[in-house]
Parts: C-alpha cells; sequence; structure tokens
C-alpha cells in the first residue's frame, strides 16, 4: 500500500498530473478581428488609383528626397547633443543649493517648455526683424569685439538647430532631474565620505544609475525630435519635409508625396527603436526589469519555447 502522505507519493502524483492551459478564446476572436480590419485596410489602400503609387515609387529614391534625408538627421543629432548637454546642465543647476543657480534654470525651463515649439522655431528663423546684427562686446562701451549680420549668421538650418535643440535641453533637464533624483542619496554620500569631489560622484557613480530611468524617456524624445523636424518646413530649412512640400506645391499630387514621407519617417523611427531597445537592456542589468522586448522577439521567443515543450514531450 503506497502512504500517499510520503513526499515520494506526493512527487509522483504531481508529475503525472497533466497541465491543462487556459483557453483565451476572447483574446483569438480579438486577433483574428484585428487582423481582418488590417488587410482590408491594407487592401483599401493599395487598390486606391488617388493614392497614385507609380508617382510614391518615383519619387521615393529621388535626389532631393535623400537630400532632405540628410538635413533631417543631422538636424536630429546636433539638437538631442545640444539638448541633452545643456538639459544635464540644467537639470544640476535646479538641484544646486545656489539660489541663482536655482533661479536661473527655472527660467529656462519655464521659458522654453511654456511656449510652442512651432513658435521659437518662427522667432528664430525671423531673428533679424528684432536684431539686425549679433554683436559681442563690452556693454554700454563702443567696444566691440564681434559684430554680423543676422541674416548671413542665422541660417534657417542653424535657425532650426537653435530653436530644437533650446526646446528640447527644457524636457531633457526634467528626464535628467528625475533620473539623478531616483538614485539613492546614500551612494553619494558614500562617495564623499571616500573623498570623492562632487563633481567626480555625479560622473561615476550617481549618473550612471540614473541612466536606467533617463534611456527609456530620452529615447522616446529623440524619435519625437525626428519627427518634430518636419516643423522646420515653415522656414525653409531644406529636410525632409521641406523638400515635400516643394515637390507636391509644383505636381499638386499632395497625398503621395506626403505617403513618401511618412514611409520614411516610419523607417528612420524604426531604426531609432534598436539602439534605444539595446541601451535599456544594457543599463537595465542586474535589476527586475529586463529591458525593452520587441513583439517579433517576444512572438519568437514564445514559439520556440511551444517547440521546445513539444519535442520533450515527442521524447518522452
Amino acid at each position: 500500500m503506497i502512504d500517499t502522505k510520503s513526499p515520494s507519493a506526493t512527487t509522483t502524483r504531481a508529475q503525472e498530473l497533466e497541465v491543462v492551459p487556459v483557453r483565451n478564446y476572447g483574446r483569438w476572436v480579438a486577433a483574428i478581428a484585428s487582423l481582418m480590419a488590417l488587410v482590408g485596410l491594407v487592401g483599401s489602400l493599395a487598390k486606391n488609383d488617388n493614392l497614385r503609387w507609380d508617382i510614391v515609387g518615383d519619387y521615393l529614391f529621388a535626389d532631393l528626397i535623400f537630400d532632405g534625408l540628410a538635413t533631417t538627421l543631422w538636424l536630429t543629432a546636433a539638437a538631442m547633443l545640444l539638448g541633452l548637454g545643456l538639459g544635464t546642465l540644467i537639470a544640476v543647476m535646479r538641484l544646486s543649493s545656489s539660489p541663482v543657480l536655482y533661479g536661473l534654470a527655472n527660467a529656462f525651463v519655464w521659458v522654453f517648455r511654456g511656449t510652442p515649439l512651432l513658435v521659437q522655431i518662427i522667432f528664430w528663423g525671423y531673428a533679424a526683424a528684432l536684431y539686425k546684427y549679433v554683436k559681442i562686446g563690452v556693454p554700454f562701451t563702443d567696444i566691440t569685439f564681434f559684430q554680423a549680420e543676422t541674416n548671413a549668421l542665422l541660417t534657417p538650418a542653424i535657425a532650426a538647430l537653435l530653436a530644437l535643440g533650446l526646446n528640447e535641453a527644457a524636457y531633457a533637464s526634467e528626464i535628467v532631474r528625475a533620473g539623478i533624483q531616483s538614485v539613492d542619496p546614500g551612494q553619494a554620500e558614500a562617495a564623499h565620505s571616500l573623498g570623492m569631489r562632487p563633481a567626480l560622484t555625479m560622473r561615476r557613480i550617481v549618473l550612471p544609475q540614473a541612466m536606467r530611468v533617463i534611456i527609456p524617456p530620452m529615447g522616446n524624445e529623440t524619435i519625437n525630435m525626428l519627427k518634430m523636424t518636419a516643423l522646420v518646413s515653415v522656414i525653409s530649412a531644406h529636410d525632409l519635409m521641406s523638400n515635400i512640400q516643394d515637390v507636391y506645391a509644383q505636381n499638386y499630387q499632395v497625398i503621395p508625396m506626403l505617403v513618401v514621407a511618412s514611409i520614411w519617417y516610419l523607417a528612420l523611427v524604426t531604426l531609432l527603436g534598436v539602439p534605444q531597445a539595446w541601451l535599456e537592456r544594457h543599463y537595465g542589468r542586474g535589476t527586475t526589469r529586463a529591458g525593452h522586448v520587441s513583439p517579433f522577439r517576444r512572438l519568437l521567443g514564445g514559439t520556440v519555447e511551444r517547440l521546445g515543450k513539444n519535442s520533450k514531450e515527442q521524447s518522452r
């Protein structure tokens, strides 16, 4: 007679039990309905003669489009570098005990976060209406070290960079400040007790740990910056959207040209998601958060896991 209370008997019975997964019929119905709606939408767009897919194909790889893409990419990279560098400085100033630094940082964030980006772009694009010349010298004297015409100095590309970079600095400062405040203050206190200077403590101890909080929203800001570069078309900065507008102003094919722009923006955003996911996994090591996992990788992982279970059952 088998003693059902013994550990070996309990283990044997547990192994004989067949685990039946929960049948999520509602999930399957929703997935099938969504796929059918997606297929219907794609088919409707593919058969729509008003889209003029021949024009989309002609301009998708045109030289004018690549020129605009180059401007869009360097504007995105330069504006993010300017915004991140200046934003980190503003964040440290807002955390400073000095009332002057704290006040200046708050005023900067208040101005550039409180006014629309489109207004800032137009303001920098037409700054010559406010100051005809840019002068650097001793205040209240005639001594001048540098002087240049504003229109010659602030080209549309430079004006767009200043508008995008300064606006991004206001938002980046809040992200960096939140990341710094998420680190346990005891980390900095321990570093100071070892004789590390505040600047070295911030660079070696605080910021590396704050990157876990900073990377996800900063990645979103980079993607958003890529799309916000389309606004600089109002000052003819020759970005992707500016060149698209120049084309459909001549051939009047607005929808096909907007499809070309959408395809390229989607492609660039998809590429930017790759380094963002890698950085999230890199700085998320050693934490319960595994970092961002793409839907394709999640689906592939589930498929591999199911195949492994099936092979084990067949081998038994």
